[in-house]
């Protein structure tokens, strides 16, 4: 067998654990694997790629090469160890913009071959064609996803520390910004094509990538908080769709599996988040919600319960739900809640299980690496369309931090959260909800569940009321 046969053959072997390791992350349970499985394939395809490479005569490109692994591990590795799981979404949001960045780099370094080596023959007819719009699509992608991914990642975060002062990531959409992104885009199209005619030239290129990192600015920019599991999600997905154009353009087939596979999960995810908020990728694009608008003047008050009182209820509870919010992921209460299941479930023998809504938290997913990470068995993570009929036989649902996944104003049919699927929790026989205060959410909608004479209010940070809970519970 010849060696363009063993490589073809490591590329293949690669795309196929890419395709498992996909498949596995479907499900909870086998997400590790899936997650292995992924990373396997990265090695074959990297090895296979340096094999190909043919680097024998070239010391230096080894020392390169050996040097880029050796800090991207130590990188990754720090990270692994050093991040927390209540981290992961400004950390996957962080990693998103560094693919597009990778991206963006390799076709960059592609294009200035051609620009510093004069004397290089470039290509005729279609190559060219292909060449030069793979690589300017590639930057438009890739730079566009570097800059809307950190802004994304500041704005998970809430703001900036500069030089000891936070300074807080701003929301800014007006209605004239959406024509500029437009013509921004129409612009970079343009000078896309123009470089076809005439690939050396440099104006061209970084007139690309100027304008392609401020679309990615101003593309996120007036997005607010309650969108950003589906922006997270659109730049997963941008970041592997610069990827295969990469990939078309160094003539790497695992490079545009790869990225096609990311570019279209992704995509697939971000149309379900979109349905979960009955909303459009067009209207989470193009009109900030959550973020500007008007906030409900709270004209209503609720006296707030004490741990002792709703200990006292929770006695005699044959099933509890548990809904968890952002509240739960900003107080990192996880454990508090799992030792709060433990508790009832041991002390009264009460059935546990855990409402999740697809939009909850900041990223897709977000409650369930919270919950798996307090060692929640991933029976009990129970989907919103799945758990929602549960409710009216339940005893006790108690919110952790949710607000607008929970609000019944979805079902009015007006205003910002009209047509919303949420949970089901009004529907409960007792609810019990954990939050610093009766605060609209990120729609600006004021919450009418608060309010019902069957909700207890426990106002206050998470962690410190799910400890106070448990503790009321054991000496009761």
């Amino acid at each position: 067998m010849e060696f363009n046969e063993w490589i073809d053959i490591g590329y293949l072997i690669a795309a196929a654990l890419f395709i498992f390791g996909l498949k596995k992350l479907g499900h909870p349970r086998t997400a590790p694997r899936g997650n292995q499985l992924g990373a396997l394939g990265m090695l074959v395809a990297v090895l296979t790629t340096i094999l190909d490479m043919e680097l024998a005569d070239d010391p230096a490109n080894w020392t390169l090469i050996i040097a880029g692994l050796a800090i991207g591990s130590l990188i990754g590795y720090w990270m692994a160890v050093k991040v927390e799981m209540t981290g992961m979404p400004e950390l996957v949001a962080l990693f998103n913009g560094f693919g597009g960045a990778a991206s963006a780099l390799v076709a960059l370094s592609e294009s200035w071959r051609y620009i510093e080596d004069t004397s290089l023959a470039l290509p005729t007819g279609l190559d060219i064609q292909v060449i030069m719009i793979a690589a300017g699509l590639s930057a438009l992608v890739g730079w566009m996803t570097l800059t809307g991914s950190l802004l994304a990642m500041f704005k998970l975060k809430g703001g900036i520390s500069v030089f000891g002062k936070w300074i807080k990531t701003p929301t800014w959409g007006p209605t004239w910004l959406n024509p500029v992104k437009v013509i921004l885009m129409l612009t970079v199209l343009a000078l896309i094509y123009m470089s076809i005619d005439d690939p050396r030239n440099t104006d061209y290129l970084w007139a690309i990538i100027g304008i392609s990192s401020l679309l990615g600015i101003i593309l996120v920019l007036p997005i607010g908080g309650a969108d950003m599991p589906v922006v997270v999600s659109l730049l997963n997905s941008l970041s592997g769709i610069a990827a295969a154009f990469t990939g078309f353009i160094i003539g790497n087939s695992v490079l545009i599996v790869a990225g096609s596979l990311v570019g279209a999960s992704g995509l697939i995810l971000t149309f379900i988040m979109c349905k979960a908020m009955n909303r459009t990728l067009p209207d989470v694009l193009f009109k900030s919600f959550g973020g500007s608008g008007e906030k409900a003047s709270l004209t209503r008050t609720k006296v707030g319960s004490d741990a002792d009182e709703v200990a006292m209820m929770l006695d005699g509870a044959q099933k509890v739900i548990i809904v968890p919010g952002y509240g739960m992921a900003v107080s990192q209460c996880q454990h508090q809640v799992k030792e709060f299941a433990d508790l009832i479930a041991e002390k009264y023998d009460t059935e546990v299980s855990y409402a999740i809504h697809p939009v909850a938290g900041r990223m897709p997913g977000h409650m369930n690496v919270l919950l798996a990470e307090a060692n929640v068995p991933y029976e009990q993570l129970i989907e919103m369309d799945e758990i929602n009929p549960e409710f009216p036989d339940c005893d006790v649902a108690l919110v952790i931090g949710a607000n607008d996944t929970t609000n019944p104003a979805a079902r009015t049919g007006e205003g910002p959260l009209a047509g919303m699927p949420i949970i089901d929790a009004d529907q409960a026989r007792t609810v019990v909800i954990i939050k610093r205060s009766l605060s609209v959410g990120y729609a600006g909608v004021d919450n009418d569940l608060f309010y019902m004479d069957k909700t207890m209010m426990m106002f206050g940070d998470g962690k410190k009321m799910m400890t106070a809970l448990n503790n009321a519970i054991k000496e009761s």
